[in-house]
């Protein structure tokens, strides 16, 4: 029994040992992404994205979902045509995924708030649902917003929850979107399955 009891300490001790060797500053907070890689994405791969939205005429379109330890984060590309005046029930709104805008061209005005009106839920079946932006709804109108003249340069934060309303467009614009998904409803999707989107037609929905 005594042997046993003594190989059972010399187990527990290696592997703790092993355990606090794997980790830097073993007293310290540890990464919440322990060991994960970084990424990136070429100027030429976005660029790409937008020449596909134009000539595919595409809005949204996700360029990669990465792992982050506690979330995932998503990078898209968005492209939205000339705008004269909202169309119905265009206010957009995510429970679980949080949205921040960076305007490479063109210019718009977008309101923002969280009072919905004639709230609506998105099917679950959408694929920007699906692979995107998670659940949520959409809205006739934001009560009491606060409106936005959006230009180059500009950068955007949209909490989840808060409803978004593109109200008129110039002529167009286009933005990298950084989604936060701290809650993982959306899919990852790595340089090799961009690379493979970019090869061919977009899928449309059904």
């Amino acid at each position: 029994m005594r042997t046993f009891v003594l190989v059972l300490v010399g187990v527990v001790t290696g592997l703790a040992v092993s355990l606090a060797q794997g980790r830097i500053n073993p007293t310290d907070p540890q990464p919440t992404c322990a060991m994960c890689p970084g990424y990136y994405i070429p100027a030429s791969e976005l660029e790409a994205y937008t020449k596909k939205a134009i000539a595919e005429n595409l809005t949204d379109q996700q360029v990669r979902d990465v792992e982050i330890g506690k979330a995932h984060v998503g990078i898209g590309m968005v492209h939205r045509g000339r705008l004269t005046a909202p169309a119905a029930n265009s206010v957009a709104e995510h429970d679980q995924v949080s949205e921040v805008y960076h305007i490479i061209d063109g210019s718009a005005t977008l309101v923002l708030g969280p009072d919905i009106t004639n709230r609506q839920r998105r099917p679950a079946t959408l694929r920007t649902v699906r692979e995107f932006n998670g659940p949520g709804n959409n809205g006739a109108e934001v009560r009491n917003g606060v409106t936005y003249n959006l230009k180059p340069g500009d950068v955007v934060v949209i909490p989840a929850g808060t409803g978004h309303w593109f109200t008129r467009i110039d002529d167009h614009i286009d933005y990298l979107m950084v989604r936060i998904d701290p809650d993982k409803v959306t899919p990852l999707k790595t340089d090799a399955q961009s690379k493979e989107y970019l090869s061919k037609p977009a899928p449309r929905e059904p």
